[in-house]
């Protein structure tokens, strides 16, 4: 079985500290709107229904099955997940169609099919991660950068406003555990058992890794104010 994204419709954009500006303005805007609605940062009840409603529908399915469902209903935001430690989108839609393979290869192992999404997600950030590391990118990236292809796409152009560079630059103060919560739970919308299962810890961690970060942002953004 063959799964392919779709052709992006856009050249990769400038990084903040190794990361597209466009992403992390996302992250920005979605942790900024997290923290002024604390109803939301606290149960997020819709987003546990839906989590539910959607793991109840992969249990019954087969290998095959399993993963066109997960193609079609956490590709583009696992895509986005990517470019957090990704230069390029290419890079990001490669390591992403990686993760769906070793997917593919796994379907027969995993017992428990309702955590089938989790699973993927964490290859993703596994594949990413060690992408970053070795400062990796895509060679669809570098076959595209011919001389008269240029640089000046609409994203290189994005520059975010004091808060939201502020919010950034918080984020990457803050620890892998806290940003990693902060990063599923609000601007993946995961609930809080989906960024458990993702990151292999408790809920309650969590809880405890979000409401840690959310506090560190606050001080160090009152402190910037």
């Amino acid at each position: 079985m063959t799964v392919r994204l779709a052709a992006p419709q856009s050249a990769g954009v400038t990084a903040v500290r190794r990361s597209p500006a466009l992403v992390w303005l996302e992250v920005a805007e979605a942790i900024l709107a997290a923290m002024d609605e604390p109803a939301r940062s606290a149960s997020a009840s819709t987003s546990v229904d839906a989590a539910g409603r959607s793991a109840a529908r992969l249990a019954g399915l087969d290998g095959d099955g399993l993963v066109t469902a997960l193609f079609e209903q956490e590709a583009a935001a696992l895509v986005r997940l990517a470019r957090l430690f990704t230069d390029d989108r290419n890079a990001a839609e490669d390591l992403v169609q990686e993760a769906f393979v070793r997917l593919h290869h796994a379907t027969d192992r995993i017992v428990d099919r309702t955590r089938a999404a989790a699973y993927l997600r964490s290859i993703v950030l596994n594949l990413a991660r060690d992408h970053n590391r070795r400062g990796l990118m895509s060679l669809r990236h570098f076959e595209a950068l011919t001389p008269a292809a240029s640089p000046q796409a609409l994203d290189d152009r994005i520059v975010l406003d004091e808060q939201q560079a502020l919010v950034v630059d918080a984020l990457h103060a803050l620890s892998p555990q806290q940003r990693d919560c902060l990063v599923l739970r609000f601007y993946l919308e995961l609930s809080e058992q989906e960024t458990a299962d993702t990151l292999g810890i408790s809920p309650n961690s969590v809880k405890t890794h979000s409401r840690r970060g959310f506090d560190r942002l606050r001080t160090r953004l009152e402190g910037r104010s």
